[in-house]
């Protein structure tokens, strides 16, 4: 393919740098001129105007309705963001969301959500690089710390997953399990039920994706540092106004840039660090043996609550975290929790809350798939428009 091309694109500026130096080093300096970075676009008509009318009616009104097609005039929205009218329309669309949502949640699985609560979103393909497992290990440790009385008042959270594994992908599937068994426990835990819930929604597709982007208000980007190329997923959150929790990693990187350091929540290593890491003989039991609330945790997999009878059901999972954590996951794992912390306490003082969210809408205008069309149009195709 590289032979063959006139033109080699990186689908974000991140994935594009590793590819010169790591995977395609070789053919980098053969052809440098061949490598270009264009990065990934998404449909703001089928993700926004489609999938959050409510939304897209309010942007119109103060952008009007050229937006759909220049997205640049999404801009126009930064003003609103201290308007306070503005933001109280901005968080009761964003709720009647959460509660079709939480209808959908309902018919599809059986489980009552609490629209009140963060709606906090892990939407993907489950894979181990995308780090499902770090996320339900992070819940695991707050269904600890509320049960054991750590953690006073907390702030009411639904953490919301969908997405499909690959059929003969075994650790993937082992994730799906363990995302219902937590789920399960929380909510036979009275206490821990009132604050914090856990649902795994079936058949994800566009449609469902759709409904679920629209009532976001956390985004969970959280894949290793180097091993996402681009995502689109983090896009579609983004632009319908949810918050990323993320790593630097594939589009993430831009997104953050684009929508200001202070309305995107950091965590964990980056690329290079990452690779530091490895280099230099990375231990992740040293981790596991330093942290108190951490080896809880993993304790807690193979616990007789937890195992349901079967004590080796999770112990793929364990084994693959203590023995090598190809994916860094207890490496991030402190960092990660402490930005989580964060969130609850912004979540509280709505304003900043629903100003961040205004703004991570307005500053996405570039991740628009008409720029990314025109960008390789001018990079590679050089066709001639066709007005329509």
């Amino acid at each position: 393919a590289c032979i063959g091309s006139r033109f080699v694109n990186g689908v974000s500026s991140l994935h594009t740098k590793l590819l010169c130096r790591t995977v395609l080093k070789d053919f980098n300096e053969i052809w440098p001129n061949k490598f270009c970075s264009i990065t990934n676009g998404i449909s703001y008509r089928r993700f926004v105007l489609v999938a959050n009318p409510q939304l897209a009616k309010l942007i119109s009104d103060i952008c009007g309705e050229k937006w759909i097609k220049e997205s640049s005039l999404l801009q126009k929205l930064e003003p609103m963001a201290n308007d306070k009218a503005f933001l109280q329309k901005w968080e009761q669309i964003k709720r009647n969301n959460k509660i079709v949502l939480a209808s959908v949640i309902k018919k599809r699985t059986g489980i009552q959500v609490d629209p009140y609560s963060i709606f906090d979103c892990h939407i993907k393909r489950i894979h181990e690089y995308k780090r499902q497992h770090l996320n339900i290990l992070r819940i695991l440790a707050q269904f600890l710390r509320i049960k054991d009385g750590i953690e006073k008042n907390p702030v009411p959270r639904t953490c919301i997953f969908a997405g499909k594994a690959a059929p003969g992908y075994y650790m993937a599937k082992l994730i799906i399990k363990l995302i219902h068994q937590v789920a399960k426990i929380i909510r036979a835990d009275k206490k821990v039920a009132k604050v914090l819930n856990v649902v795994f929604v079936p058949d994800l597709n566009v449609s469902l994706g759709q409904v679920i982007y629209s009532a976001a208000e956390l985004s969970e980007q959280i894949s290793t540092a180097g091993k996402e190329a681009s995502g689109t997923g983090n896009m579609k959150f983004a632009v319908n106004g949810a918050i990323t929790i993320g790593t630097l990693d594939g589009a993430n990187i831009e997104i953050r840039d684009a929508v200001g350091h202070e309305n995107f929540f950091l965590f964990g290593l980056t690329a290079d660090e990452v690779i530091s890491y490895k280099e230099n003989g990375y231990n992740p039991s040293d981790i596991y043996n330093s942290d108190g609330e951490l080896k809880n945790v993993l304790d807690f997999l193979s616990s007789d609550l937890m195992a349901n009878g079967n004590k080796e059901l999770f112990m793929p999972i364990l084994r693959s975290l203590l023995e090598k954590d190809e994916y860094m996951v207890m490496a991030d794992f402190r960092s990660y929790i402490l930005r989580q912390e964060e969130i609850s306490k912004l979540y509280e003082e709505r304003i900043k809350w629903l100003k961040s969210s205004v703004l991570n809408t307005a500053r996405m205008s570039r991740f628009s798939i008409d720029r990314a069309v025109r960008e390789y149009n001018k990079k590679i195709w050089h066709a001639v428009p066709v007005e329509v």
